[in-house]
């Protein structure tokens, strides 16, 4: 109730974004932080926030982030997305994309965009990987 927000921003529902959300959050413990210093912005961050960070609770990975994590984890070249064909009308088009890291079998994915076709790819690629360990 203490964020202001324009009408239009009101109207599209940004009083519950998360991003603003964060961003709000982000400037209390800067004014905090600004005006009584570390200490009390940690006291703040410590009673209100200590028991979320607790929970550990990690963001859900898409495919491809998963495999560029995992490729850089090893210290290998990152994953290499190729579209190998491309079909159907312009307004709908359907996408092959093959995705190849160094000593592996590349994977393939299929999917009416190309960003859709690259996660069904990482998806095999990763299933490769779970495969052999």
């Amino acid at each position: 109730s203490y964020i202001q927000l324009d009408r239009g921003a009101e109207e599209i529902g940004s009083r519950n974004n998360p991003g603003i959300l964060a961003d709000c959050c982000e400037a209390i413990i800067a004014a905090l932080y600004l005006d009584g210093g570390y200490e009390v912005a940690e006291r703040f961050i410590n009673e209100y926030w200590q028991p979320l960070v607790s929970e550990n609770q990690a963001p859900p990975k898409d495919a491809k982030t998963l495999l560029q994590e995992w490729t850089q984890g090893l210290g290998i070249e990152l994953p290499n997305y190729e579209v190998i064909n491309k079909e159907g009308p312009a307004h709908a088009p359907y996408f092959t994309i093959t995705v190849s890291i160094k000593n592996m079998k590349p994977a393939r994915g299929k999917g009416s965009s190309k960003q859709a076709a690259e996660q069904e790819a990482a998806k095999a690629l990763m299933a490769q990987v779970r495969d052999k360990n």
